[in-house]
């Protein structure tokens, strides 16, 4: 009887850690506790200092915290919203243009001239839109009451300042197009180049192209980036203090002078004379804008999650 002797398997050299992979590491691990420990501490202190106004009496606070946030959580979704929906479409055409249409050189000016849009000041923006946009959108807004007054949207009477929550839709459009055209021309510039030639090859043509080839891998960018867009939109001060003329209403109204007014707008004017419970609602309200902005972004994950196994690339 024979025995076989079996030869073991020579292990897997384990890889050498150099250690300016492991300082990379490290510095890596702790910059991301870092950030979670400072949203905690966020989160922490607007929950201690909103607690006296959620259980503020009525005396203190008429109506309670609720009628008071209810307003602002509206104004401040509407033009989030308003900026969205206008922002995106032409965000997603031009960085379709300086991906896959525009020459070489005008497609790196276009880049330039778009990303340093995401550089002017917000207070810059707020001049624009006061002193130029605002009493331009008068006429606009006269013509839409004539003629389109049947819709709610513009009902009217329209604003004789110009100041509407219309004019800041379309200022905080202006504001997230830059990260919307960065982020989606970036993932358009990755699209892979042999579906694009498969599909030029099949004799389509280069919308097509674009529609089959590009369109279905960039999705999920387009996503993340009007997310990261509407968080701008929803946290927008200055410009949206500068321009809404507020009146305190609920109203889908967006060319009259009766507007709501928004979270983040609201804090920046009120704070400076506030005291007492005053500045606990205040915090409150930027308790909610935090809450209102961990949803959006966990919508936004959830989303790009969904559509992640699917990509032009698979």
């Amino acid at each position: 009887m024979t025995t076989t002797r079996v030869k073991p398997e020579p292990q897997a050299a384990k890889p050498v850690t150099q250690l300016g992979d492991r300082i990379f590491a490290g510095s890596a691990k702790g910059a991301g506790i870092a950030i979670l420990v400072v949203l905690a501490g966020v989160a922490a202190f607007l929950l201690i200092e909103a607690f006296p106004a959620f259980t503020a009496s009525g005396s203190e606070l008429p109506g309670g915290i609720v009628v008071y946030v209810a307003p602002l959580i509206f104004g401040t979704l509407l033009s989030a919203v308003i900026a969205l929906l206008v922002a995106t479409p032409l965000a997603v055409a031009v960085a379709l243009f300086i991906s896959h249409y525009a020459p070489r050189r005008l497609a790196q000016g276009l880049s330039y001239i778009v990303d340093l849009l995401a550089a002017v000041p917000s207070i810059v923006y707020g001049l624009w839109g006061a002193w130029t946009l605002a009493p331009l959108s008068v006429g606009l807004s006269t013509w839409l009451t004539d003629y389109l007054g049947w819709i709610p949207l513009f009902a009217g009477p329209p604003s004789t300042t110009g100041r509407t929550m219309l004019v800041v839709g379309l200022v905080l459009a202006v504001m997230i197009l830059p990260i919307i055209t960065a982020v989606a021309r970036e993932v358009f510039l990755q699209a892979p180049k042999l579906h694009e030639e498969a599909a030029l090859a099949l004799g389509a043509t280069r919308w097509e192209m674009i529609r089959l080839a590009v369109l279905p891998f960039g999705r999920s960018g387009i996503i993340s980036g009007a997310m990261l867009g509407l968080g701008r939109a929803l946290g927008e001060t200055m410009a949206v203090a500068m321009i809404l003329s507020v009146s305190g209403a609920v109203t889908f109204n967006l060319i009259s002078s009766e507007n709501p007014g928004t979270i983040a707008a609201n804090i920046a004017l009120q704070f400076p004379e506030a005291s007492g419970i005053t500045v606990n609602v205040l915090i409150a309200s930027g308790l909610v804008l935090f809450v209102i902005t961990l949803l959006v972004n966990m919508l936004a994950r959830y989303i790009v999650e969904r559509r992640r196994d699917f990509s032009g690339a698979n």
